[in-house]
């Protein structure tokens, strides 16, 4: 055999083996896919919350909190949001979701996503595509379990250091609800979780939730999310 076929051949063989590497090294990452989001905030602060299921490789809740690079279209969208209750979300890239566990070897430190207003799965429309998102802060990072449970109250965390708040739902039952609101706080209250009781899958009503927190009913601004579809 001549030295060229000799090369080449090589040359195929160590390709062969890289693809192959490759190919397992996606494949034994059961948290690679395109991780949806729900998107929310304004002035005071933008965040995402992953929209999860109970199944790989979307069984894991995650809040972030973020920040648009390019600077127009982060007072852009932080101007259109504006703490309203609606509906707007991330269509990342792909990547893996255990880049943003507290101990990764790897963390993830940024990502491209179409900013959509509406859901990036149903007839929602991009606004700002290909936007450079970057992580400022993982703020819940935790495995959900398939296991069916019934649990008798809904937690949830207060997001939010001014007075244009978050509530996010911790997911702790199957079946389950996501649910994030938009609420204003007392001035300098400080962040604490809450906890109501369960109304089954439904979604709990603006004075439940205002009176667990201590407020006026109309303190509610309504609902950026609610969805049982992916959580059965």
């Amino acid at each position: 055999m001549s030295a060229m076929p000799r090369v080449l051949t090589r040359l195929l063989t160590l390709l062969a083996g890289w693809l192959v590497l490759t190919t397992s090294a996606f494949a034994a990452d059961a948290t690679y896919g395109e991780h949806g989001m729900a998107l929310f905030g304004g002035h005071d602060g933008l965040y995402a919350a992953h929209l999860p299921m109970f199944h790989a490789p979307h069984d894991y809740q995650v809040l972030l909190q973020l920040h648009i690079a390019d600077p127009k279209t982060d007072a852009a969208l932080r101007r259109r949001l504006d703490g309203k209750p609606l509906l707007w979300t991330l269509s990342p890239e792909k990547f893996e979701l255990d880049r943003l566990a507290p101990q990764a070897a790897q963390p993830l430190t940024q990502f491209k996503a179409d900013l959509v207003q509406g859901h990036f799965e149903q007839n929602g429309k991009t606004q700002f595509a290909g936007a450079t998102v970057v992580i400022d802060k993982v703020l819940i990072y935790r495995q959900l379990s398939p296991e069916q449970k019934t649990s008798a109250s809904a937690r949830y965390l207060s997001i939010g250091k001014g007075r244009q708040r978050y509530l996010v739902k911790e997911i702790d039952s199957r079946p389950d609800f996501d649910h994030i609101v938009s609420y204003r706080a007392k001035k300098h209250a400080p962040e604490e979780a809450i906890s109501i009781a369960k109304p089954g899958l439904a979604e709990p009503d603006a004075q439940t939730l205002a009176a667990a927190l201590h407020l006026q009913a109309g303190a509610i601004r309504g609902t950026i999310y609610y969805s049982t579809d992916d959580l059965k």
